[in-house]
């Protein structure tokens, strides 16, 4: 019997406690990975365990000041220890801010502003394709409760696309995360990824593919971001350790910065906005870092209980600190100071990001901004508990939740100022 194997990440009723499924299919059928025919529908999805990479809604803003870039990449070209000179993380990351800054540019040369193509009727398929984006509404609204609130602002359009972006991102991200982690394989991100690629290609495998691909039709979406986070999956099954802040910074914008690039043609850049198209794109990065590096810090005992090490080991060692004082969980004076430096960096990439938040569309810059008050301030929190992220985990309280978002809201509020 010929039987035709596809790898498909399948998701599964949120009661039945079992994650995405690795599955193989044959003619109709779908089987999990133990070989039971999976009834359940690929139509629903589920919280996975493991470490969150990335905060949906909050990667976006400006970081431009008037004609100079002040986000800047620190190094082009750094040397390796044989004297071989490479390219830095943030000049390659900032290649791809390029490309998708041209992108958006182009669609705004043949049209007065960013209009969102309208629905092709085709019968049969709407009623479908309301469905999908009815059931990404349900993901996001369970799991990112603030930020979904703050969609509701937005334009139909614009709303649906973001939830179909952010199911995605779940989905890649339970992939290494979830309860079935422990049976992907590079080659298994190879199949998600060819898969990827047929959705930009109008060719979706199941309805919350249907959603996306509907979207990457309508917006200047470029699939490099993608591409990046399902490469920061493959990061994580091969490396626990990272060297310097250079590489880190590569691991940050894979998990998380990936996610402002396909975000910002959604949202939108405000009309009146005279920052550059760049600029904004720059930004995103900016705040995708910033709270890759916040969770990082939040999770140092969570993830040294996995064996992994999210720390630059060149800092730790100038710190005076290794690897077995961090698996100890110790809190001791070295440690104290080498986290306040951690913790100033994380805060000059928020102080970057928020800068350009007033460069958004009117109706995205509440969600962006209270995202980014909520996630800075896990800073304020770690510095509470005298740095020990090691025993306690640094939350942000549901009252001052609760107080965030009118302040998010008023400064949301303020028009752009750039000339």
């Amino acid at each position: 019997m010929s039987v035709a194997l596809l790898w498909v990440v399948s998701p599964c009723d949120v009661s039945n406690g079992t994650g995405f499924l690795v599955s193989v299919r044959e003619g109709n059928r779908i089987f999990d990975s133990s070989g039971r025919r999976n009834l359940a529908c690929n139509e629903r999805i589920k919280r996975g365990g493991g470490k969150q990479r990335w905060s949906f809604g909050s990667y976006l803003g400006g970081a431009q000041t008037g004609s100079g870039r002040k986000f800047s990449v620190r190094s082009a070209i750094v040397a390796t220890p044989a004297g071989e000179m490479t390219m830095s993380s943030e000049r390659m990351v900032y290649d791809v801010v390029l490309r998708q800054a041209a992108l958006v540019k182009r669609q705004l040369r043949s049209t007065d502003e960013l209009d969102v193509k309208k629905d092709i009727p085709i019968p049969g398929t709407l009623g479908l394709l309301s469905e999908a984006y009815d059931r990404c509404s349900e993901v996001c609204a369970e799991y990112a409760k603030t930020f979904y609130l703050g969609t509701m602002l937005m334009t139909p359009e614009r709303r649906k696309a973001i939830w179909a972006i952010y199911v995605w991102c779940r989905r890649t991200d339970e992939l290494v995360d979830g309860p079935n982690a422990s049976h992907i394989t590079p080659a298994a991100l190879d199949r998600w990824e060819d898969r990827l690629e047929d959705v930009f290609s109008g060719r979706p495998f199941d309805m919350l593919d249907a959603a996306l691909s509907d979207t990457v039709s309508k917006f200047p979406v470029d699939i490099q971001p993608f591409r990046d986070m399902i490469e920061g999956m493959r990061m994580d099954l091969r490396k626990s350790r990272y060297r310097n802040f250079d590489e880190l910074y590569l691991y940050c914008y894979y998990v998380a910065g990936t996610v402002g690039l396909m975000s910002v043609p959604i949202m939108g850049i405000a009309p009146e906005s005279k920052a550059t198209t760049e600029s904004v794109y720059n930004a995103a990065l900016a705040l995708g870092i910033a709270n890759q590096l916040t969770n990082i810090l939040r999770d140092v005992g969570e993830d040294a209980r996995r064996g992994r090490v999210y720390l630059p080991q060149d800092e730790l060692a100038q710190a005076g600190l290794s690897d077995e004082d961090i698996f100890a969980g110790r809190v001791t004076d070295k440690w104290r100071i080498f986290m306040k430096k951690q913790i100033q960096r994380a805060r000059k990439f928020f102080d970057e990001a928020e800068k350009g938040v007033t460069e958004l569309s009117a109706a995205s810059r509440w969600p962006v901004l209270a995202s980014l008050l909520l996630y800075r301030r896990i800073l304020d929190e770690i510095e509470a508990n005298d740095y020990n992220t090691f025993t306690k985990r640094a939350y942000v309280s549901k009252p001052k939740k609760l107080i965030a978002l009118p302040i998010a809201y008023a400064k949301s509020l303020v028009p752009s100022t750039r000339t």
